[in-house]
């Protein structure tokens, strides 16, 4: 009898693990009603994602592990994007990086111009000091707030992205970090004095793709979720 407890404690942490763990990578019913696409199950990205200018992901690049879509350190996997374009939306996800590490979410990509686009970034603020490149920061044009609920390295952090017309929203564990207008003087003068200065349409409004950044850094994404919100 004195053993019976620890053993009912013991299995009782597996069956709530295992239940968290089957939460990851799936749509809620409330969800799935308010019209989220899941854009990996866990498993296969192929579905839903695709390399630059290729009609799927390459193999010995991007790979799926323990419910999670990772880009290795040091190979050389390519950016990928979403198969479908995108012109009003959220985009949630999760994702975590280690020491030192540089990533980032990019959205309103034009496949024509490559991997340029408005940048969600994700970084060890610990060591890159820069604000326009801190995370939730619209990189290289836009600072978000310094004051964010970002978590340590190597835990994993929520982000989200909302475009609705012309207004877009950086989010950080359920925290707004950064509003912006689309094709605001702000947006231009942050665009003009940045490396994008020269690429047509940069801070204005487009319809594109969403992109996964390979900056060489490891990478862990999971919980992908996109969809097109209702109108205000």
């Amino acid at each position: 009898m004195t053993h019976t407890r620890p053993l009912l404690c013991v299995l009782a942490m597996l069956v709530a693990s295992t239940i968290f763990a089957a939460d990851h990578n799936t749509l809620t019913e409330a969800e799935k009603r308010e019209g989220w696409l899941l854009l990996f199950d866990g498993k296969d990205f192929n579905a839903h994602w695709r390399n630059i200018g290729k009609d799927r992901v390459a193999p010995n690049g991007w790979v799926a592990k323990d419910g999670s879509l990772i880009k290795p350190a040091g190979v050389k996997a390519g950016d990928i994007i979403t198969q479908k374009t995108w012109t009003d939306f959220e985009f949630s996800w999760e994702w975590k990086i280690g020491p030192k590490g540089n990533n980032g979410v990019k959205y309103m990509i034009l496949e024509k111009r490559g991997a340029i686009g408005h940048e969600y970034q994700m970084i060890d603020d610990t060591f890159h000091k820069e604000p326009l490149g801190a995370t939730g920061s619209f990189y290289a044009v836009l600072p978000a707030k310094a004051d964010k609920p970002l978590k340590p390295v190597g835990q994993w952090n929520h982000s989200l992205i909302k475009v609705q017309g012309k207004a877009v929203e950086h989010w950080l564990n359920g925290e707004r970090i950064l509003s912006y207008e689309l094709g605001s003087a702000p947006v231009l003068e942050g665009v003009a004095k940045s490396k994008f200065k020269n690429y047509s349409s940069f801070g204005t409004k487009v319809t594109g793709h969403i992109l996964l950044t390979d900056h060489g850094d490891e990478c862990a994404f999971r919980n992908l979720k996109a969809r097109e919100p209702k109108a205000r």
